[in-house]
């Protein structure tokens, strides 16, 4: 069974996910915690799991994913994921530190991802969907044998990410989702950096932003199970 907690961090209500499967070790996909009372939260739960972190992934570079990843590198020793178009996000987040009076966290190690890469990580194997768009280094992770999709800023319940950022463009992600994530699974839970849950029928079907392209109403499985989803307060 797939286990995933989240919590809800910083100014931008970012949903940093930690996955596992087993006892002992984790994922954490999007660590967006400020250093102090959020770290400590994150923290809190991995003890209350008992889960030791072995990676992060991340779906791409913005300010609000990225705000815990140099303190838990740092405490655990651990490999950091990233597509390499990304730094282009990561050098526009000094403008967003600036303007939203963030402190931008240091600099950290991080190793390339590719599309169609499979991460074989704490007996969890994460296939990367690269999702251009949102920025240009945006990537979604398919736990495949559960259908969980970790969709970062690119799909959300019910809506798209934003593309009025420098590095965003538009054509680029409604080509990523249409081609690259709505053909999966209708039943594919999909878990964004903000807002609830979803699935892939739920969002070909009726999310507005996609009304164009949406389709006809389908039955389809809804039902989560094994994944156990639960969020923090």
């Amino acid at each position: 069974m797939l286990n995933v907690r989240y919590s809800v961090f910083n100014l931008f209500e970012e949903r940093t996910y930690v996955a596992w499967r087993g006892a002992g070790r984790c994922v954490i996909v999007d660590p967006g915690c400020r250093e102090g009372a959020e770290l400590d939260a994150l923290e809190g739960l991995l003890a209350q799991e008992s889960l030791t972190p072995a990676a992060i992934l991340l779906t791409h570079g913005h300010i609000d994913h990225i705000l815990g990843v140099k303190p838990l590198q740092d405490r655990y020793g651990i490999p950091v994921y990233m597509h390499p178009a990304d730094t282009a996000a990561l050098d526009y987040n000094q403008r967003m530190a600036e303007r939203f009076r963030m402190k931008l966290p240091g600099e950290f190690a991080w190793t390339p991802l590719a599309d169609g890469q499979s991460l074989e990580i704490a007996d969890m194997r994460f296939e990367v969907i690269a999702t251009p768009g949102h920025t240009p280094g945006c990537v979604c992770f398919l736990e495949r044998e559960e259908d969980i999709l970790f969709t970062g800023d690119t799909l959300f319940a019910g809506s798209i990410g934003r593309t009025d950022f420098p590095y965003s463009e538009y054509d680029d992600e409604i080509r990523s989702i249409m081609e690259r994530l709505l053909s999966l699974d209708p039943g594919t839970t999909i878990l964004p950096g903000h807002g609830p849950a979803s699935t892939i029928g739920r969002e070909r079907t009726g999310n507005p932003f996609l009304e164009p392209f949406n389709e006809p109403e389908e039955e389809q499985e809804e039902e989560l199970e094994p994944v156990v989803i639960r969020g923090d307060s």
